[in-house]
């Protein structure tokens, strides 16, 4: 079975891709679901958050904050080294969980937060990317996510640039243009890969 990621930064439209990789029957492992989950009250990455960050972390119910913690790391980097610290082991175990649970020719795992090192540590064959010019990703984040310019630019800058992100994948998907451009871009990834349905 082959492992690909789906890379990319805040607004380029990974999600877009990733439902359409999904409406085409492949599975998609999401790595920013898993964040979720495994922040969940009680477990071993939401302890040491709120040892990590205090009890600021936490909304009334006593959850995580996400609101209040994405407003914190996005705008200190040595927080969201932090952050990044704390949850991404638990994160790559439960990617590798269900990697090892998932049959079919292929795996797609949806990870904005891609390092070289990931492909050793998740057995990976191929990275794409999703990229859109910094000026494109700020207004969709404005527009469809309503972001105001300062948190916006905050998420942008705090992320790799396209030309760093592109250095470290074998295929870099531009969206700028309608879905259905998206779509031919992957169809043609697709069927590259040897991943061709129909």
């Amino acid at each position: 079975m082959k492992r690909i990621v789906i890379a990319g930064g805040i607004g380029a439209g990974k999600t877009a891709t990733c439902e359409h990789l999904v409406s085409l029957g492949w599975p998609v492992i999401d790595a920013d679901k898993i964040a979720h989950d495994v922040t969940q009250p009680g477990l071993p990455a939401y302890l040491a958050l709120r040892d990590a960050f205090g009890d600021a972390v936490l909304r009334d119910d006593g959850a995580v904050d996400r609101t209040f913690l994405a407003d914190v790391v996005f705008h200190d980097r040595s927080a969201l080294r932090r952050l990044n610290l704390i949850t991404h082991g638990h994160i790559g175990v439960e990617i590798l969980r269900q990697l090892d649970a998932t049959t079919g020719p292929a795996a797609f795992i949806a990870l904005p937060l891609f390092r070289p090192e990931h492909r050793e540590l998740l057995h990976l064959d191929e990275v794409w990317a999703v990229l859109v010019q910094p000026e494109i990703a700020l207004a969709r984040l404005i527009e469809y996510r309503g972001f105001t310019l300062a948190d916006a630019t905050a998420r942008l800058e705090s992320q790799m640039t396209n030309a760093q992100r592109a250095a470290i994948v074998d295929r870099v998907i531009w969206n700028e243009g309608t879905l259905d451009q998206l779509y031919q871009q992957l169809a043609t990834a697709l069927r590259e890969s040897g991943l061709e349905r129909g």
